[in-house]
């Protein structure tokens, strides 16, 4: 018997390491093909290698979601990729407007001689 405990401990700590990682398209595209009932959901989950459970668990986060944002919840957010590209984005802008402010202050300068007071703003 304590043989047949330490294969069942393995082979939950290799289901840990393996299991799966779903994205969110993943996810939706489960629950959709769920809802539209042309396949039931436990031969689904089968296919698809999910417990039932957390085709429920899913199905049920995916409507509250949608419940939310029809009553005017808050709008998504944005993914962390589009972020980071703004942000990176937004850097550049600002390297390229602060280079154009030099070379504007540099072309005033040579207009108007060696020195040449700031316009108040």
């Amino acid at each position: 018997m304590g043989k047949d405990v330490s294969e069942e401990a393995t082979a939950e700590e290799v289901g840990r390491r393996t299991r799966k990682k779903y994205s969110a398209e993943e996810k939706v595209r489960v629950v959709l093909e769920g809802l539209r009932r042309e396949v039931n959901v436990s031969k689904l989950c089968q296919r698809e290698g999910i417990p039932t459970n957390l085709y429920y668990r899913w199905s049920k986060e995916f409507l509250e979601a949608g419940k939310l944002r029809l009553k005017g919840g808050p709008p998504r957010e944005a993914a962390s990729r589009e972020v980071a590209e703004l942000r990176r984005e937004n850097e550049q802008l600002k390297q390229l407007a602060a280079e154009l402010m030099l070379k504007n202050r540099t072309l005033r300068r040579s207009l108007t001689g060696s020195s040449f007071e700031e316009p108040e703003s």
